[in-house]
């Protein structure tokens, strides 16, 4: 039998590892990304000769964008600098907002508060304890109206953390931009409006699946015709990453998750070109540095193909996938949380080196409470000492061609087309959801992740290696019940102001729609000028579509 020809690989192994491994070993057994998947101590060409360069990689701004959707990437134009905030009542976030922009924010990102998120008023039972507390408190068109005062809504864009009511959130924000005197035809910003990560992971739903689907083509075919710059969802794998997914995990679930999306709208009738150039995306910036980059440009390269060879989409701003990121709020640590400085910019740079569209850095304090102003600062500052100082703006895809990202890249893409096949053979994610697949692949991976730093396989700094018996407090910000109570009160007026008549009228024709085929947005806008609220509106969805209970999955 002819022997195999020894690599250089093997040669370099046999010749200079070996010798060196036999006087100094190395500390681990095996290394592992964060996700637990196995690395080798070197990638060379031999590791890419399955990649073809034209196929699979390409030049930036061409198919299939593994190496961004700008040909020159941040030399033209930076990331959109965006802060998430949002607290107490909306004179309290207005004023923040002012202070991000003041400081060089280029855009908004809005918090609600848990109330506002279930489709609850501030004096709903459920309510109680909450209101102002996670985020933002926005019952009706005044609080919206407040929460922009002073801010143009022409000149800036505003991302949105809403799902399930995320109908009446975008019809507020629409009415007041109206009033500015904005054109919705140029409007631009993001509701976020993915409901199957709700479902998936962080449970904040409020309809069953598919009504929840009904209201998403709703939105959909309305923006496509009266708010074509407006991005009508931001698929969302931060969320899935946050509950314990691994990276491919949150790859393979939030892309399958647009696909999902994708299919509702083209059997609503719409066309494909007309409303996916309008969806974004929106991934977590974790910790293990290349394995994010991976991630990002795997991405891209799915979604492209996708779109021109699943679903026949012509246009190529279809083909371009859009994404926002957010450092991992997960890895944030109680512990020394001055750390969280240092965790926040090696994500944040992950981010910016995979090509992110936009991005959130988190504040050192999160781990403890809603961030200070100064907090909040800083992490803005971590955002543009990266785009001014570090150097890596000047090259587009500065990372491409590395032997490990790309092999890195591929093995990612390989895993989540791996998913893929699973969740269509289950008939797609909204079945998939339904039988608690996502789930109990998340549920696993983030038990085995704890197991591992409960072992001390992996070390959290500050949390089970390098701890400080007395630590000093820090200041954090603190959100009394005031806020409540402010809200509270501005509900009595509100109810006792407002005309009841027209209110009863706009909540009437929105149950008639939602009972129908019809459109719900116009509906729902009309009650927004009728000043309903958030409870009200979401009451009358409720009473026709019902409220979801999950099955348990053990």
């Amino acid at each position: 039998m002819k022997a195999v020809a020894e690599t250089d690989k093997q040669r370099w192994q046999r010749e200079t590892l070996d010798p060196a491994l036999k006087k100094s070993p190395e500390r681990a057994a095996a290394f592992t990304t964060i996700s637990g998947w196995p690395i080798d101590r070197l990638y060379t060409a031999e590791d890419v000769e399955g990649i073809d360069y034209a196929r699979d990689i390409g030049h930036p701004g061409e198919f299939p964008y593994t190496r961004g959707i700008h040909p020159s990437g941040y030399r033209g134009k930076l990331w959109t600098m965006r802060q998430f905030a949002g607290f107490g009542t909306p004179e309290d976030t207005n004023a923040r907002y002012k202070a991000l922009l003041h400081a060089g924010g280029t855009g908004l990102s809005v918090a609600f508060d848990l109330p506002t998120l279930m489709g609850r008023d501030p004096d709903h039972e459920l309510s109680l304890g909450e209101v102002g507390k996670c985020g933002v408190n926005v019952t009706s068109l005044a609080d919206m109206e407040t929460l922009f005062d002073g801010i143009s809504l022409a000149d800036i864009t505003t991302s949105m953390t809403i799902n399930s009511p995320a109908a009446m959130i975008f019809a507020m924000y629409l009415v007041v931009a109206e009033q500015q005197g904005a054109d919705w035809q140029t409007l631009s910003g993001t509701i976020q409006n993915d409901i199957l990560k709700e479902f998936i992971a962080q449970k904040e739903y409020i309809f069953p699946p598919r009504p929840s689907m009904r209201i998403i083509t709703d939105i959909f075919a309305f923006c496509a015709a009266s708010a074509p710059q407006w991005n009508t969802i931001s698929v969302s794998g931060y969320h899935i990453r946050e509950a314990g997914a691994t990276a491919a995990q949150e790859l393979a679930f939030t892309l399958r998750d647009g696909f999902e999306y994708v299919r509702w709208g083209v059997d609503a009738g719409l066309d494909v070109d007309r409303f996916v150039p309008r969806m974004s995306f929106f991934f977590n910036a974790h910790s293990d540095f290349f394995e994010e980059i991976a991630k990002y440009r795997a991405a891209r390269r799915i979604w492209a193909r996708a779109m021109r060879e699943g679903f026949g989409a012509k246009s190529d701003r279809s083909w371009k996938l859009r994404f926002h990121s957010q450092t991992a709020g997960v890895s944030l640590t109680a512990q020394q949380p001055y750390n969280n400085v240092v965790r926040t910019a090696l994500q944040a740079l992950s981010a910016v080196l995979g090509g992110t569209n936009s991005l959130h850095a988190n504040s050192l304090d999160e781990a403890l409470a809603l961030p200070t102003t100064e907090a909040a600062r800083l992490a803005l500052r971590t955002q543009q000492i990266i785009a001014f100082e570090s150097g890596v703006t000047g090259v587009v895809d500065p990372l491409g061609g590395s032997y490990f990202v790309e092999k890195l890249t591929s093995d990612m893409e390989d895993a989540a087309l791996d998913y893929f096949d699973r969740i269509d053979a289950m008939g797609g994610m909204v079945e998939a959801i339904e039988r608690g697949f996502p789930q109990q692949e998340i549920a696993e991976s983030s038990y085995r992740f704890q197991q591992a730093v409960e072992r001390n396989e992996r070390i959290v700094v500050a949390v089970n290696d390098f701890v400080e018996a007395h630590e000093p407090p820090i200041e954090i910000l603190y959100i009394d019940e005031s806020a409540s109570e402010t809200q509270l009160a501005k509900l009595h007026r509100l109810k006792k102001t407002r005309d009841a008549a027209a209110v009863d009228r706009a909540l009437d024709r929105l149950r008639t729609a939602a009972r129908s085929t019809a459109n719900v947005m116009p509906p729902i806008l009309d009650a927004v000028r009728a000043y309903a609220t958030i409870g009200e509106m979401c009451d009358v969805l409720r009473d026709v579509f019902g409220e979801y209970e999950e099955v348990p999955v053990i």
